[in-house]
């Protein structure tokens, strides 16, 4: 039997509120981290994530503080993005809380940085980031929040990262982000297809026919942001979406 897909809201954090925009930009804020993931919890999420969105950006670490409080009150699995350069960075973060760890822009730098953190923690502790975006023909990953464009293609880059350790993959497609017409289906099959650990479906969710199509294109967990946000769903309405649509998913309450 296959494992459950797991449903994660996506928290975006920057200054200490969650935000949100479209395609990485004109972000706009979304309410206070602790209670949304509060909200989620109860609402049945299988886990959590959460990205300092501007961490990378202005050159400093995740928001410690949030993760902490977040953790004190969210008894599922919460991973931690955003800023995280070092291995020292991950130690912090698990001290603090987080379960997993996501790293993106220094891994595109440093790729050894995936072996490091592997190597000391597991590579159940590892997602590695990917935010993909099509350029003339092809997927490339993106930096520093999407702003910065490198000629790295998505799925060398993916299939290089799981063999240095990463245990998990969470493919955001820039194209998708907020648009909310749906995942990137094509992006989630060409990941799949070069990926032998778990795929984290993002970007694009708008309606509960969303999820399903994302799944079956290759994805183990689907996440999402402003539709749980805005309350345009909950979590507890695409796991039964998700269901009618024969994907085996964890009950909630």
């Amino acid at each position: 039997m296959s494992l459950p897909v797991r449903v994660i809201p996506c928290l975006d954090v920057a200054d200490g509120r969650v935000v949100k925009g479209v395609k990485f930009r004109g972000l706009r804020d979304a309410g206070d981290p602790v209670e949304l993931s509060r909200r989620y919890f109860e609402q049945g999420a299988d886990e959590l994530t959460f990205l300092d969105v501007n961490a990378t950006v202005d050159n400093r670490n995740t928001a410690w503080d949030i993760v902490t409080r977040t953790a004190e009150q969210v008894f599922i699995p919460l991973t931690v993005g955003g800023g995280v350069r070092t291995v020292e960075d991950v130690a912090r973060l698990l001290a603090v809380g987080a379960d997993k760890v996501g790293v993106n822009s220094a891994a595109i730098a440093r790729p050894s940085l995936i072996d490091e953190i592997a190597d000391r923690f597991g590579a159940q502790v590892l997602v590695l980031s990917l935010d993909v975006k099509r350029f003339r023909g092809r997927f490339i990953v993106t930096t520093h929040g999407g702003r910065t464009e490198t000629d790295i293609d998505a799925l060398e880059w993916a299939r290089d990262a799981v063999r240095r350790g990463a245990g998990e993959l969470l493919v955001n497609s820039i194209d998708a982000d907020g648009t909310k017409a749906g995942f990137d289906l094509e992006l989630i099959a060409a990941i799949r297809e070069v990926s032998s650990v778990p795929i984290i479906g993002s970007g694009g969710a708008g309606a509960l026919e969303h999820f399903a199509p994302a799944v079956h294109a290759g994805a183990d967990a689907v996440l999402a942001a402003s539709v749980f946000h805005n309350g345009e769903m909950t979590v507890a309405d695409v796991k039964r979406a998700l269901a009618d649509s024969g994907v085996t998913v964890r009950e909630t309450a």
